[in-house]
């Protein structure tokens, strides 16, 4: 059986929000919708759903997010996952530039759970808390990239 992953679902308090933080670090939107009826319904699991959404694409088209705010029934608020807790753990995208990647992060409210970790000057990676606390990881690979 062929399997491909297609994209990743993810439930946000405020969908604008959570675009312009995407696409400042370089998604693209490449589709915005309002779903409702008897199907959305079927295929969620939740009677009366609705909910606006965003499919946001990497660019080379090699991932996706697609981005819900619900309308209806309400959204549920939880405690923000921890990195160690079983379920949904993060997003994670690798930069060219991780520090301007931080930058961009910044200007949303979003910083490091720590700081920013050399690891094996393989990598420079950090956990930050994104648009309705989504843990994203950011990722410079250092071989391809100099070392600071």
């Amino acid at each position: 059986m062929a399997i491909k992953l297609e994209n990743v679902g993810i439930a946000v308090r405020d969908i604008e929000a959570a675009i312009a933080f995407f696409t400042d670090l370089g998604l693209t939107v490449v589709g915005r919708d309002e779903v409702s009826g008897e199907w959305a319904s079927t295929a969620v699991g939740l009677d009366g759903n609705h909910a606006k959404v965003a499919m946001l694409q990497t660019p080379g088209a090699q991932g996706q997010l697609e981005l819900f705010e619900y309308i209806h029934p309400d959204a549920i608020e939880t405690t923000p996952t921890l990195p160690n807790e079983i379920g949904m753990h993060r997003v994670a995208f690798s930069v060219d530039d991780i520090d301007a990647a931080l930058e961009i992060a910044a200007r949303h409210g979003c910083h490091p759970l720590r700081g920013v970790a050399n690891y094996d000057n393989i990598y420079k990676l950090t956990y930050l808390r994104g648009p309705s606390d989504i843990i994203v990881m950011l990722a410079q690979d250092l071989t391809t990239s100099p070392v600071d």
